[in-house]
């Protein structure tokens, strides 16, 4: 017999599908809710009920293409009900965008990232005048601020909004919770980027493949390397991870890498990388911060005209991405390979390596070469993973505290 917490619970947790449902597919009707989610009839509409009740949800009328007969009412999420922040966090600049609770993006603006040497604490600084300023342009309260969503590179402490080492700030620490308090009382995420492509990635590809969707795996390139990883459980659930592909050893006692150790993928496949080997700079001299495109460009022009260095260095690089592929795959499951990022640009001069490196592989030599995919839209891969598990919580959260206190 369910008890009245029990009951509490699956009321709270199909609420929560009825709101992912209306998320995944815009507006619906009260028969299409229960189609999708398979609840009953009675069960939608007590739950509708209560979700309009705590101004979660709101109806609708649409008019029939005819225009004759009664208009269809359909269920929508409130935009005014709360709203998101996104912080993305990159190599150069800091991008802030305002959605309401639909997702509909409200505004967005990005800053330069100083590199001084201050770091982190100058850095947050910033941070909290970049979320001030999203909210006066569109004169909304902080009051309203329902989650704070944030990404970069690097490691990201799994339960807690705790950046514990980035290529921008290396081994300074940055708890964004602590350091917004007391001023936001909104809930903080914190999230490695590569980790909501992966996400994003896999979002898509389930709604082309359903159920026969099963792995996925990110590559990103640019001025560090990130990876991943999105597999489907026995359960149907999912799950993402972002291992620490980067910074995985590729030869010992190898080039010298931005996190201070010798040797890791991105000390060969890094963008600082490739324009050490082609100007032949010894391995062990201080990577440089960070490396304009522009600069990318010149060498892989030369590459392509044919100079032996320049190719030689994306070469190099791409070897480097596929022998440590290669290790990923053998522990976990041959899987397609979505490579995005800034680097995609260089494919052509890269794949060469990618693919030998991968073949040295036992599991590939005997299952064969994985497809690998340029996916060139990352920034929006980036976005699009923001919204989908940030809403996600937000529905959770809101399920808790709207509908309860609207008992």
């Amino acid at each position: 017999m369910l008890t009245k917490s029990s009951t509490e619970l699956v009321r709270q947790r199909n609420s929560v599908l009825v709101l992912a449902t209306l998320r995944r597919h815009g507006p619906l009707a009260h028969t299409e809710i229960s189609d999708h989610t398979r609840l009953s009839s009675a069960t939608v509409s007590a739950i509708t009920a209560d979700l309009e009740k705590a101004e979660i949800i709101e109806k609708s009328e649409q008019q029939a293409a005819s225009g004759r007969g009664r208009p269809r009412v359909l269920f929508r999420q409130r935009r005014d009900c709360g709203y998101l922040i996104v912080v993305i966090i990159s190599s150069d600049a800091v991008q802030y965008s305002l959605v309401d609770y639909s997702g509909k993006l409200i505004d967005r603006f990005s800053e330069e990232r100083s590199h001084d040497p201050d770091g982190a604490a100058r850095f947050v600084n910033g941070v909290r005048e970049g979320l001030s300023r999203v909210l006066a342009r569109s004169r909304i309260s902080q009051e309203k601020v329902l989650l704070i969503s944030i990404s970069s590179k690097g490691l990201v402490n799994s339960s807690e909004p705790v950046l514990v080492w980035s290529p921008i700030f290396g081994s300074d620490q940055i708890d964004f919770e602590l350091a917004l308090k007391p001023d936001w009382k909104a809930k903080v995420i914190l999230d490695n980027e590569t980790l909501l492509v992966a996400a994003a990635l896999g979002a898509r590809e389930e709604n082309v493949k359903g159920a026969d969707f099963r792995s996925l795996a990110a590559l990103s390139l640019g001025h560090s390397i990130g990876l991943g990883i999105i597999r489907r459980t026995s359960h149907g659930g999912h799950e993402v991870s972002a291992p620490n592909f980067g910074h995985m050893l590729h030869m010992a006692n190898g080039g010298l890498c931005r996190c201070g150790t010798r040797g890791c993928i991105e000390a060969y496949a890094g963008f600082y990388a490739i324009l050490r080997t082609a100007f032949e700079v010894p391995l062990d001299t201080i990577p440089a911060k960070f490396v304009p495109v522009a600069e990318l460009d010149k060498i892989a022009a030369r590459a392509r005209q044919g100079h032996r260095i320049s190719g030689f260095a994306f070469r190099q690089a791409g070897l480097a991405l596929g022998n440590g592929l290669s290790r990923v795959l053998s522990l976990t499951e041959r899987m397609p390979i979505a490579i995005t990022g800034p680097g995609t640009r260089y494919y052509d001069l890269l794949r060469q390596g990618i693919e030998e490196g991968l073949g040295q592989s036992h599991m590939v030599r005997m299952e064969g070469m994985p497809e690998l995919r340029v996916v060139a839209d990352e920034q929006i891969l980036v976005f699009e993973g923001h919204l989908n598990r940030a809403l996600a919580v937000i529905d959770e959260d809101i399920v808790v505290a709207g509908v309860q206190g609207g008992d």
